[in-house]
């Protein structure tokens, strides 16, 4: 492993942050169900599919709270408590979500470089990203783990300033991969950079509207876009 980011000359530990729905794993079909039974529960019309996944990355609250539109009579938290119940009820019933085309491979090829080390920045509750681990078998894959149980929801960027820390990387030996404009807001606030995934539940043009450094349309093109991003940052700042 590299030095510590603090001693002169020596080089940095390069932490590359993931996302997780929308950028490892294609859960819509579960999200949008458990949406549909949350609705349902509270006689709430349902929005459109594509309403409902542009709030995928957010926290719970942060999510409901934004498709009721700032409607005061929506009961936000008790919308909450109904997806939890319909998603938990869907996680024992259906197949795990699956992973993206490439996703599993290339994670597993770059966990294995000694100039990296990979972390998880996701609106998932914790037990929902230890079972998507274990379920794909990538348990202790990642170094540091932020969910929506450690830091409020994106775009803060909370979670990849804690994760840094906890890694000792600095910003410009950080990439934030995801598939949200939340997920690109909340990395350059914190002032790494942002790697946008075209497979997910945002259109590119939005993630490019929001600053995304570099935009991906395969999986297998991550580690070079990863390499490419952190030799601009050293290049700027050398």
């Amino acid at each position: 492993m590299t030095d510590t980011p603090g001693d002169a000359g020596a080089p940095t530990l390069k932490l590359v942050l993931f996302d997780c729905d929308g950028t490892l794993v294609d859960s819509q079909h579960m999200i949008v169900a458990a949406m549909r039974d949350a609705h349902a529960a509270h006689g709430v019309p349902l929005p459109e599919r594509d309403r409902l996944l542009s709030v995928v990355g957010l926290s719970l609250p942060e999510a409901f709270a934004v498709l009721s539109q700032g409607d005061l009579s929506y009961p936000v938290a008790a919308m909450v408590d109904a997806y939890r119940l319909a998603f938990n009820r869907l996680r024992e019933a259906e197949p795990p979500e699956p992973m993206f085309a490439g996703a599993r491979e290339v994670l597993d090829a770059l966990r294995r470089r000694e100039d990296l080390v990979l972390g998880m920045v996701t609106g998932k509750a914790r037990r929902g990203v230890d079972r998507i681990l274990k379920v794909h078998a990538m348990e202790g894959w990642f170094s540091t783990i932020q969910t929506a149980d450690d830091a409020p929801s994106k775009p803060h960027p909370a979670m990849v300033l804690q994760a840094m820390a906890e890694i000792g990387a600095r910003p410009e030996e950080t990439v934030v991969v995801g598939d949200t404009t939340y997920d690109i807001s909340m990395a350059l606030q914190a002032g790494a950079s942002a790697l946008a995934v075209a497979w997910g539940y945002h259109e590119i043009p939005a993630l490019e509207r929001a600053g995304a450094d570099l935009v991906v349309h395969r999986f297998e093109e991550v580690p070079g876009a990863v390499a490419d991003l952190m030799a601009r940052r050293r290049r700027v700042t050398s």
